[in-house]
């Protein structure tokens, strides 16, 4: 049985077509305008946890719902860590979408890494894209809430301090930027339910913070 020849104008077309009907027909490649590191240290009784808030800007012609992966790298210590489309946060800034976590830490507990980061951005056709990130932040002794009486003091090498206030159940309040760093209760504005403050320490300029465990306003 013979088949009828086809011409090379229709050969492409057929092939055009199915490279279509697998590919989409989507040449969209994602890009990384930015990303960030920045490392929280909490407490944590005595026994301090770092964390990194890790947040890339992506850029896709095809939307951000075509993004499936975000990888963080250490390449030097041979450390990743994934994030998929369905568990990491977007947040908006100035009408931009950035999508990452603050919870990337080390499975033993021990300190973050310092040094260069490869952020690797990835879509649902496997386009790639990357970008370097650098965290070099100096060791700091953790900052000190003390409360004792109807006073406060504050010990703390970072350049910015903040006060949490919570209710008696443990919920957010307000924040408070301390007049000092020490001095009366009173002299805070607290709101008649708070219970407990924490110490939020930040170094803005190294992307580095700390939060103090809560601190209770009565004993």
């Amino acid at each position: 049985m013979k088949f009828p020849m086809v011409d090379s104008g229709k050969r492409f077309l057929l092939i055009f077509l199915c490279c279509c009907a697998f590919l989409s027909c989507s040449q969209a490649v994602p890009e990384i305008s930015y990303g960030s590191l920045e490392l929280v240290c909490y407490e944590n009784g005595g026994n301090p946890v770092e964390r990194f808030t890790f947040f890339v800007l992506p850029r896709d012609n095809d939307g951000i719902e075509d993004l499936e992966e975000l990888w963080l790298y250490h390449d030097w210590e041979g450390l990743s860590w994934q994030l998929v489309s369905k568990n990491w946060i977007t947040q908006t800034v100035d009408g931009d979408a950035w999508i990452g976590s603050r919870s990337i830490t080390m499975e033993d507990g021990s300190s973050l890494p310092r040094g260069l980061y490869r952020a690797v951005l990835v879509d649902k056709g496997g386009s790639r894209a990357e970008r370097t990130l650098s965290f070099d932040a100096p060791e700091r002794e953790f900052p000190l809430l003390v409360i004792n009486g109807d006073t406060y003091r504050i010990d703390s090498r970072y350049p910015e301090q903040n006060l949490l206030a919570y209710d008696n159940e443990g919920n957010y309040l307000l924040t408070i930027v301390p007049p000092s760093m020490e001095g009366n209760l009173s002299a805070l504005g607290l709101p008649s339910r708070a219970e407990s403050l924490a110490l939020w320490a930040r170094d803005p300029g190294r992307s580095v913070s700390a939060f103090t465990d809560i601190v209770p306003l009565r004993n």
